[in-house]
């Protein structure tokens, strides 16, 4: 068997058992759960703070940056769902009830935190509240960054048709390009992606420590959405089992494959570092021993 290929076979094999040694079934249940219950906090709050600042378009932009990759057989029940609640007026950004959906979307982080935690193997050492400040941050980020998003799709166009006069090849050029929402969509979430493996668990890891587990989880994603979208469309038919319920449990089995795919990413990651620390106490190993015979020779 090749080198790489038998290194890949320990990888995998390591991470996978791993992956069920740290309860990781149980793990993406628990990310599916807390996704599905902090999505609509997420957003109710997302959308106080957009309109606090400024980016009226900001329950669109989310809409589409969120669902957009998702089959649309399991994100449009939900996104029409979104849709509803957000058009719902609320109060100033400092109520009581926005405050509070910011701190259950905050949930939702702590759910991929730990479970990033037990991926790569490391205990948490920070104290409960220093956790949870933490997750709120990221909440806050991630509106933010949907705000800053939101507007950039509201002047961008304003800026092409300036550019247009300077460069008039650029419009075909970006004509080729089909859907620039699913594009957006892509690199916020390789850029989420980058940022919970790398800030969000215990311990410090490297940009490159973490892109083969990121390149993976981005692959496995796509591919699983359309196998789970064919399997809907074509075999599975929950309305017979859950009546009303059908939708919501549809989006909670797509969330928990989707959640074990990042939790299976993680433990790639962690499964190449340990043997890279591995190969790398060997050959230290080795070298003093080579060096050790010639002294003695």
């Amino acid at each position: 068997m090749p080198v790489a290929l038998k290194m890949a076979y320990k990888v995998i094999f390591d991470a996978l058992w791993h992956f069920s040694d740290d309860d990781g079934w149980a793990m993406a249940s628990h990310i599916a759960l807390s996704t599905l219950l902090a999505l609509f906090p997420f957003l109710i709050f997302g959308a106080a703070l957009g309109n606090f600042l400024g980016a009226d378009q900001f329950s669109a932009t989310a809409v589409h940056l969120i669902f957009d990759t998702w089959p649309e057989v399991i994100a449009k029940p939900i996104s029409d769902e979104v849709v509803r609640v957000l058009t719902i007026p609320r109060g100033g950004l400092l109520t009581v009830s926005v405050l509070a959906a910011a701190y259950f979307a905050s949930n939702g982080v702590e759910a991929l935190r730990v479970s990033l935690n037990r991926a790569y193997r490391v205990p948490e050492t920070r104290p409960w509240y220093a956790t949870r400040l933490a997750s709120l941050g990221f909440v806050i980020a991630g509106v933010l960054s949907l705000v800053a998003v939101s507007i950039g799709l509201v002047a961008a166009p304003l800026a092409l048709n300036f550019t247009y006069r300077f460069i008039p090849g650029l419009r075909e050029f970006l004509s080729l390009i089909g859907n620039w929402g699913l594009v957006v969509a892509l690199v916020v979430l390789t850029i989420g992606l980058v940022v919970c493996h790398l800030w969000l668990p215990d311990g410090r890891r490297k940009i490159m420590d973490v892109v083969p587990g990121i390149l993976l989880t981005l692959l496995l994603w796509s591919t699983g959405a359309y196998a789970f979208a064919y399997y809907l469309s074509m075999f599975a038919n929950y309305a017979a089992t859950y009546a009303g319920l059908a939708s919501l449990m549809i989006a909670l089995v797509f969330l928990y494959m989707v959640g074990m795919i990042f939790i299976i990413g993680a433990e790639i990651n962690a499964a190449i570092m340990k043997f890279k620390v591995k190969r790398m106490v060997i050959r230290s190993f080795r070298s003093s021993e080579e060096k050790r015979l010639s002294e003695v020779q």
